[in-house]
């Protein structure tokens, strides 16, 4: 087969068709702890990636997707160590002062239908605001770039969205005590997404749709597939239809966690890329592999053991060395790479995934 473009070789990887080689990229960055661990191990400058010979693999669409405008940041409490504040999603929490950890979080804006009409005049997509001033200038970049162009990412999803919009016990919850909430919420959602989608492919060829979802825990999905089939796939189903007439070729979506409850369900909506295939629950991208064929499968290498060195990243590869011959896999981390791996251990495993795409 001849040599494909970047785009050509994401698209086609993404449709499970041949081509000549995976996609080499790093989908799945490190977080801002693991980038400081590295400047203090040799990394020069911010960008991690430079040296790695990546392709350009996917750029994310510069809109906005979410409430404009932001609520106002706002530290409510200082306590010594740690502070309450109320965030730019208008989500109260306690966060550390000196260190990243996850936050306490108190109080969400959505807790019934008047908070959901109220936030609601923040999720305008007719609002200017939602495109940056040079937005030709950047639409011709993407239309000229070799990436492939991806409107949607974190944090937005139709469950990730409103997890963030309730919290997720009332979310989970609202399911059973508020279905008509859910309904609405999901529906007016979708519809907004779809309206700022279709101003971005006015001007931009766009690739990819990307749903982010994280609705998945260790044992399993957090509502049950009548759920999702309910509330959820009809509004897959509309985004699958708007981007068939748009001509746009990969649906994906991302869950944390043991996905194999929702991976029927996601197929069956047309989505046809799926990440990232979390090993701590028990994804085995190899299973995934041999029961959805017609599945792309980006991640699924255990970002545990990238921390343990050379030789537990080899038997990592080794592990997953027959899914990197198969159509429809580009090859990730299950995830973000956590402080625990040093600078050394994850560019030796960046050149061993460079030799396995490349040889």
């Amino acid at each position: 087969m001849s040599t494909l473009t970047n785009r050509e070789r994401i698209i086609a990887t993404a449709l499970c068709k041949e081509t000549d080689r995976p996609p080499y990229i790093a989908f799945f960055g490190p977080w801002g702890e693991t980038v400081e661990r590295w400047k203090a191990e040799g990394l020069v400058g911010e960008d991690w990636s430079a040296g790695l010979g990546l392709d350009p693999g996917f750029v994310n669409v510069n809109v906005n997707l979410g409430f404009s405008p932001m609520f106002e940041y706002r530290q409510i409490e200082d306590r010594g160590d740690t502070m309450i504040v109320s965030d730019a999603f208008g989500v109260l929490q306690e966060i550390h002062r000196r260190h990243a950890s996850v936050p306490r979080f108190i109080d969400w804006p959505v807790h019934d239908e008047s908070d959901w009409e109220a936030l609601k005049r923040r999720l305008d997509p007719d609002d200017p605001a939602r495109f940056p001033d040079d937005w030709a200038e950047r639409a011709a970049r993407y239309n000229e770039g070799d990436a492939a162009t991806q409107i949607g990412f974190y944090p937005y999803g139709l469950f990730g969205t409103l997890r963030d919009m309730m919290g997720v016990e009332s979310l989970l919850l609202s399911f059973i005590e508020r279905p008509e909430l859910i309904h609405a919420m999901m529906d007016y959602l979708t519809d907004f997404w779809l309206a700022i989608y279709d101003k971005v492919a006015k001007d931009v060829r766009l690739d990819a749709i990307h749903m982010w979802e994280d609705m998945s825990g260790k044992t399993g999905s957090l509502i049950s597939p009548r759920m999702v089939r309910e509330f959820m796939m009809p509004n897959y189903k509309k985004v699958k239809a708007f981007a068939d007439a748009r001509g746009i070729p990969i649906f994906s979506l991302d869950t944390d966690g043991d996905c194999s409850q929702l991976t029927p369900l996601f197929i069956e909506c047309g989505i046809n890329m799926l990440l990232p295939f979390e090993v701590a629950a028990g994804c085995d991208i190899n299973e995934y592999r041999a029961k959805y064929p017609s599945l792309c499968i980006l991640g699924g290498i255990d970002k545990r053991e990238v921390a343990k060195g050379k030789a537990a990243i080899d038997r990592e590869l080794d592990r997953v060395r027959g899914v990197f011959g198969q159509n429809g896999y580009i090859p990730a981390l299950d995830h973000l790479a956590h402080p625990e791996i040093s600078w050394e251990n994850f560019r030796y495993f960046m050149s061993r995934v460079r030799e396995m795409v490349f040889g």
